[in-house]
């Protein structure tokens, strides 16, 4: 795989998108009872945790107010403690973590240009 950071900035805002396509019309209790949206927004949390990882640390930290510590250890709860996954994390996470997540990797994204 390329070693290309703007990629990973890409794979993180596609990642991102998805989600938000994907609880598109959704409310918390359809969420939690959608198993195949929760599925779908695990594996795209997961995208977006790896990627956030190869992100070069000098971008990470001109965006120290997005917990990137966090970001990437979603990603082992996703894959190795997956019978943990609570859908009312999930969903808080997808409602209300985003947002800063998506703007901060934009201004990141446009750095790499």
């Amino acid at each position: 795989m390329s070693k290309n950071p703007t990629l990973y900035a890409d794979q993180i805002l596609e990642a991102i998108t998805n989600i938000y396509a994907d609880i598109n019309g959704k409310d918390l209790q359809s969420f939690c009872t959608d198993r195949r949206v929760r599925q779908l927004v695990e594996r795209n949390l997961e995208i977006l945790s790896e990627a956030s990882r190869r992100l070069p640390d000098e971008f990470k930290q001109k965006e120290s107010n997005i917990p990137w510590r966090n970001i990437a250890g979603i990603g082992n709860v996703l894959r190795h403690d997956y019978y943990k996954s609570n859908p009312e994390i999930l969903w808080e996470i997808c409602r209300k973590d985003l947002k800063n997540l998506e703007d901060a990797v934009e201004r990141i994204r446009q750095m790499l240009e």
